[in-house]
């Protein structure tokens, strides 16, 4: 059923940064919404495909193995990540897992993780790194001291992934119960889908990128959640007050108030995603730039990715999706008959006026007159409901003060000389 927004030629003038500021309904994104559900189909089918064919890059947190920590300055200057490669390649016959460089400046140690080593391997790979890259410790000195090692279990990981799908499963259960409860119950499913959809494209943008998974990046997947919960709760919270009284109107279908809604909350969910945004790039600065990699990168990255695909989703997915879950209801498709009915008599009453040679501004005038009057007599109707039954739940409002009374009742000097004059005359 169509859903396509009227716009006025004026609007339709306007430049693009005046109708997003405006939010007069200019943009039909619901109407387009097809389009978006083609868009978003592909993109999960895409980082579907990445999950289970390309996997995870976990760290050795989640698998277990060995960790390796060195210097990263020797008696011949800075040393090269990828020298470290060839020198553990060599020692071993194997490349590492992963090798970056953590913290700057003189602070700065390499990290070599890789599968689970025996004592023999490690002595091996430790004095291979030594003999060829001479790390400095802390006193100036090359001293094989410098390099420790350590082994990790991949149990802490699993806990950590364990503990964070309960937290997920909670947190959307707890999430469509409000939603259902504060708005209604197609609201609450679009926005879990949206999430679900989230969560994919998240997880395939890492499996596709190969970005290193770590307990931070599980940690920060669960933030992006509330992030496009917000945005969702927003533009919905427009969609209840557009949308309110709509069934006793015929001015315009769900899908047009709702779009009208994206159209209001359009420039403020841009604004809010940009100034979020600002702080993550400011994180992945801090951490790549000064830092170098490590979990702040990686809380950072999976920030960036799914606050991105946030507002996206829920500006363009989980509201088209609430319009269309709406209008299988068969009160909504009767009023979407009854705003079309009247949309052809409007049509029809301006060519008849038109034959009897009436201008078209004149006849569009008073059909609109006419039949916005109807619309506000209905909507003023159902406002005094509203407000009935509001206060009926209300309490009573207080009684005035004795004083008051007291003041009221209280006969003046006036009509007390008057009264007795009277008497007196008789």
């Amino acid at each position: 059923m169509s859903t396509s927004t009227l716009s006025s030629p004026d609007v339709t003038k306007e430049g693009l940064f005046y109708r997003l500021y405006t939010g007069t309904g200019a943009f039909d994104l619901v109407g387009k919404r097809k389009r978006f559900y083609a868009f978003f189909a592909a993109l999960v089918l895409i980082c579907l495909i990445g999950i289970f064919v390309r996997g995870f890059n976990f760290t050795i947190d989640f698998v277990g193995g060995t960790q390796i920590e060195m210097p990263a300055h020797g008696t011949h200057g800075t040393i090269d990540i990828n020298s470290v490669k060839s020198a553990f390649d060599k020692a071993l016959g194997q490349e590492p897992t992963s090798v970056v460089t953590v913290g700057n400046s003189s602070s700065a140690t390499i990290q070599i993780q890789s599968g689970t080593l025996t004592n023999a391997q490690t002595n091996n790979v430790e004095a291979s790194l030594f003999n060829q890259f001479q790390p400095v410790g802390s006193n100036g000195k090359a001293s094989l001291q410098v390099i420790s090692d350590s082994s990790v279990s991949g149990s802490w990981g699993s806990q950590i992934s364990t503990q964070a799908v309960y937290g997920l499963i909670v947190f959307l259960v707890l999430v469509a119960i409000f939603l259902a409860i504060y708005f209604e119950r197609t609201i609450a499913t679009a926005a879990i889908i949206a999430l679900a959809n989230d969560l994919i494209v998240t997880a395939g943008v890492y499996a596709w990128v190969g970005f290193t998974v770590s307990p931070a990046t599980v940690i920060g997947g669960l933030t992006i959640l509330g992030f496009s919960l917000y945005d969702a709760v927003v533009v919905f919270d427009k969609v209840k007050e557009n949308t309110r009284g709509l069934l006793g109107l015929t001015r315009q279908t769900y899908g047009e108030a709702t779009n009208l809604a994206l159209n209001q909350t359009l420039m403020r969910s841009i604004n809010t995603s940009l100034i979020a945004l600002l702080p993550v790039l400011g994180l992945l600065v801090v951490g790549v730039g000064i830092l170098g990699v490590g979990e702040l990168n990686d809380l950072a990255l999976v920030q960036l990715v799914g606050m991105l695909i946030g507002a996206a989703s829920s500006l363009f997915l989980a509201t088209p999706l609430a319009v269309d879950f709406k209008m299988r209801d068969p009160k909504y498709q009767q009023q979407a008959k009854r705003v079309a009915s009247r949309r052809e008599n409007l049509a029809r009453k301006a060519a008849e006026r038109a034959a009897q040679g009436v201008t078209e501004p004149e006849a569009a005038a008073r059909a609109l007159t006419q039949d916005n009057l109807d619309d506000d007599a209905a909507y003023e109707a159902e406002m005094r409901k509203e407000k009935a039954y509001a206060a009926s739940a209300s309490t009573p409002a207080r009684t005035p003060k004795r004083t008051q009374q007291n003041r009221t009742s209280r006969p003046t000097g006036k009509s007390n000389r008057g009264s007795n004059g009277g008497k007196r005359g008789r």
